[in-house]
């Protein structure tokens, strides 16, 4: 089976090791054991919990204190709807591969994360993809997407909030978008590893599994959870799917760490806190990152409305490429090039890390800019 690179991690695998000031980062600030226990209400003490602990396999489709507190992020979602994952990398993977078979036809948006379209068509699907256009704030063009889904479609995968864009799909878009996949019978993977991102209110959209009745959510601790660390995902979808899906993961995954189960219900037990925690670094970060564009003549962009992550559009004579290497190597600023989603003239950048390493990586880059262009 050929598959093609992983274009952004290939990126980052090959500088994030190299780099002073990580602006390609994607995860909200992570947080250290001690955090996390001090955000639950509690102190090193009750790791005193995690000493009779026997560590076996545990419970092999995931803790049902792990699945309920995931239940807990959806309106009407139940524990056996819920399958515990090696990361949402792994949810993608095996929802595509459960579902996908060669000859189908899948409709991606894209930008997105490259699984959603390189996946199926490693299968050997049929893959079509909606581009995502600056004019339209980055926001799905829904009489193109109906010309996209045909009788025979079989999946419309999507992010939601969008990586790398920020863009934000909001319940009425979501249900135009359900509506679509229900008029051909199709099911609609909604990537939503960065929900509870949205710069307003609570955060939280609605999740596609809440919407429609052949809604895919995945979605996992890295991102608006701090906890890359622990490695867990999860998928929510519909019974047919999730018998599925567990039979594939058999052949991959068996069960996550008992200790990973543990930390991951106990994060989620308090996703309140957490949320609020992620929400003010994004928002306090998004500031001061608005703050810069506007006074950067060659810099430009839609501002996201969730996410971690923002497309800067450059006003430069270079490759993105070439531009990303070159400010690694002589400033130490990480971003990542545009090319990695097929969007050259871009560069993503990420603004969840700590607010100092922003603003020192944006003055680094604002120095960059003037003395090179």
């Amino acid at each position: 089976m050929f598959i093609e690179p992983f274009k952004v991690e290939l990126w980052m695998n090959e500088w994030e090791t190299q780099c002073t000031y990580n602006l390609a980062e994607t995860c909200v600030a992570s947080i250290t054991v001690e955090e996390l226990l001090s955000l639950s209400g509690r102190s090193g003490k009750d790791l005193s919990d995690l000493l009779p602990m026997k560590l076996g396999y545990g419970d092999i489709v995931g803790s049902p204190r792990l699945r309920s507190a995931i239940a807990n992020l959806y309106a009407d979602q139940h524990i056996d709807d819920i399958t515990i994952t090696h990361g949402t990398i792994a949810a993608n993977m095996l929802v595509h591969k459960a579902l996908v078979s060669k000859g189908d036809r899948v409709v991606s948006i894209v930008p997105t994360y490259q699984q959603h379209y390189s996946i199926p068509a490693s299968i050997e699907a049929s893959v079509a993809t909606l581009n995502l256009r600056k004019e339209d704030d980055f926001l799905p063009d829904l009489d193109r997407l109906r010309e996209l889904v045909t009788p025979d479609t079989k999946l419309i995968a999507l992010t939601n909030p969008n990586n790398p864009t920020g863009a934000l799909i909001e319940r009425p878009m979501l249900e135009d978008i359900a509506s679509i996949a229900d008029s051909v019978g199709a099911y609609l993977l909604c990537d939503e590893v960065y929900r509870g991102t949205a710069q307003q209110g609570d955060g939280m959209v609605p999740s596609i599994v809440d919407l429609y009745h052949k809604g895919i959510s995945t979605a996992g601790m890295s991102k608006v959870f701090s906890l890359a660390g622990l490695r867990v995902g999860w998928v929510v979808a519909p019974k047919e799917l999730t018998e599925n899906i567990l039979i594939h993961r058999d052949y991959d995954t068996i069960s996550v760490g008992m200790i990973n189960d543990h930390f991951a219900a106990l994060a989620l037990e308090n996703a309140d806190q957490l949320l609020a925690r992620s929400q003010r670094i994004t928002r306090e970060n998004l500031a001061v990152l608005d703050t810069w564009i506007q006074n950067e003549p060659r810099v430009s962009w839609v501002k996201p409305r969730a996410g971690t992550t923002a497309m800067l559009k450059l006003d430069i004579p270079v490759s993105s490429r070439e531009f990303c290497i070159d400010l690694v190597q002589k400033t130490g600023v990480m971003l990542t090039p545009g090319d990695a989603f097929d969007m050259e003239g871009y560069a993503r950048i990420g603004f969840a890390n700590e607010l100092e390493t922003i603003k020192v990586g944006l003055q680094a880059l604002s120095a960059y800019l003037q003395t090179t262009f």
